[in-house]
This record gives structure tokens, sequence and C-alpha cells, in this order.
């Protein structure tokens, strides 16, 4: 009977301390207007800096900011950002996972009246005159990352000489339009040069690495250069390259991710092309804190530079 007694007490020790901890979690979650944060996948590098930014933005304008992480399921995202609805946020940052198909969540966002962000990704590439009232978009112009690749590798091979590229996930904007910028610059302004092949590795390194590993199998010395959507399949490429003694090999990334900024500075990556996460982050609590205080935001498109770092100027960025 003591023992039963015990047990009971012990169990009712820990329910208390489980509700007490519990309610101490929802006051600091409804002390604040929230801002829900639709993102595509946390294991995305680049994307946690982006959403570092938007938390220490938030956070500067007495925001809480609540995370959804959809580990690049469509479906699962736009249940997340009704959740998000439901539970009663104010406004919503998305990454989306498939640009091409955010209709869903602008409506909703649309039916519940509160502002929405689209960052890094836009759903209205190319139609920006279609975004409807209270929509807005913080990024970069995705095709502007890969001319700058490409014009890189090209006066680097001096304009002759066979490539590869290694695309995000498809379907993608940054996928898109950065391969488009390689495509086109190298019609435009290498006519002599070649792409050997394109495939996706989701933008991830161990994917990279495989894929990498295949190129420089199959094509051999053919191979002069890998020009890479991101940085973390750019630097999957360069352990293909170390582990086959292809030092000659040229590999360029986008992002300048700590990683790829110590690889530039190695002589590993031979470019990155830096992509202002911080710019990207707090740019899109900037308009929310705008839009939520009753103050129209200026524009609803805003496009964040890039810039070309290489080992001359590597050490600005690090």
């Amino acid at each position: 009977m003591k023992k039963i007694v015990k047990f009971i007490g012990v169990l009712f020790v820990s329910l208390f301390l489980v509700a007490c901890g519990s309610n101490e979690k929802d006051a600091g979650d409804n002390s604040k207007e929230q801002i829900g944060y639709a993102i595509n996948n946390l294991n995305d590098t680049f994307q946690t800096y982006i959403l570092d930014a938007a938390k220490a933005s938030a956070k500067e304008n007495d925001y809480g900011i609540r995370v959804e992480n959809a580990k690049e399921d469509l479906i699962a995202q736009q249940d997340q950002v009704n959740t998000l609805i439901q539970n009663g946020v104010k406004a919503l940052v998305v990454v989306p996972v498939d640009t091409s198909a955010m209709e869903p969540i602008t409506k909703a966002a649309q039916e519940a009246k509160i502002p929405l962000v689209y960052v890094n990704r836009n759903p209205y590439a190319g139609k920006e005159k279609d975004m409807p009232k209270d929509v807005y978009y913080v990024g970069s112009e995705e095709i502007t990352a890969g001319i700058m690749q490409m014009e890189f590798v090209g006066k680097e091979l001096d304009g002759e000489g066979k490539i590869a590229v290694l695309m995000g996930i498809l379907g993608n904007e940054g996928a898109m339009k950065r391969t488009e910028g390689v495509e086109e610059t190298m019609k435009d302004q290498f006519p002599k040069m070649e792409i050997l092949n394109k495939e996706t590795a989701e933008w991830q390194r161990d994917k990279a690495l495989a894929v990498a590993e295949n190129w420089i199998s199959t094509y051999g010395k053919d191979l002069k250069a890998i020009v890479a959507n991101n940085d973390e399949m750019a630097l999957g490429a360069v352990q293909a390259a170390k582990k086959n003694n292809r030092s000659d090999i040229i590999i360029t990334g986008v992002d300048a991710i700590p990683d790829a900024l110590d690889a530039v500075e190695n002589g590993e990556l031979a470019a990155t092309v830096f992509q202002d996460a911080v710019g990207q982050g707090s740019g899109a609590i900037t308009i929310l804190s705008e839009a939520l205080g009753g103050k129209a935001p200026k524009d609803q498109v805003t496009y964040v530079p890039f810039k070309l770092i290489t080992s001359e100027n590597v050490s600005e960025f690090k």
C-alpha cells in the first residue's frame, strides 16, 4: 500500500512539473503577437541562416515566431500554414517547397486577411504584377547568380571547355533560374563551350558527392568545371574531386556559407556567389512589421543583390 501511495505521489509531482513547464512555454508563446514561419526544410543550411536573421529581427520588433518545417513536403507545408493561421498568427513568412504550387497558401492568407511574405523563392517570378494585395516577396533575382557563375567559369576557361551543372530540387525557382542563367550566358558569351550533363542533387552535399563522382568517372578529363546551384552541392563536388585527385576541375557555388568561404580561401572552391541571408530574413520581418503597424510597405518585391566571391575578395566576407 505504501508503495502505491509513493508511486501516486511521484506521478502527481511529475505531472505538476510538466504542467508548469507547459504553462510557462504557452505564456512565452502568447506574450507577443506571433508571426508564422513555414520553412521548406531545416536541413537546408542557407535557409537556417535566413530563419536566424528573421528571428533576430522579430525579437527587435517585439514579435514571436512559430516555425513549421515542411521537410520538402508540399502538402505538409500547406497543412502547416493552415494550422498556423488557425492558431492565430498575425502574419506569415513562407519559404516555398514548390514555387509553382503556392496558390492554396496565398489563398489561405488572403482569406485570413493577414499579410504574407514569400522569402528566397519567388512564386511570382516573371509575373510580379499578378501579386495580390498584402502578398510580398523578399529575395534575390535568381538568374543573376547563374550569370555570375558562368561568366566567371567562362573567363577562367578562356571560353572553351565542357562543364556540368548540379541543380537544386527541380521545380524550385532557384534551381530553374540559376541554371537558366548559366545556359543563357554560355549561349550568348561562350558559344564554344558545352554542358555535358545537368542533374539534381536536391541541394544536398552527400547527393552531390555521388553525382559528381559519377561525372568524373564518366567524362574524365573532358569535364573542366562543375557549376552548382548552391554551396552545399558545390562542396559535395569538391569532395568528389579530391577523392579522384582532380584539382583541375573549376567548381563554383551559391550562398557563401561559412564552409564555402573556407573552401574558397584554401583554393578548393573557385568561387561562390554571396546571397544575403540577413538581408532576406530581416527584410521579410521589416515588411510584416510595417504592414501590421498599418504602414503600407513601399514595394511588394524587394531584391537583395548578389555578389561574386573569389580568392581575391573572400577576406571581405569572413
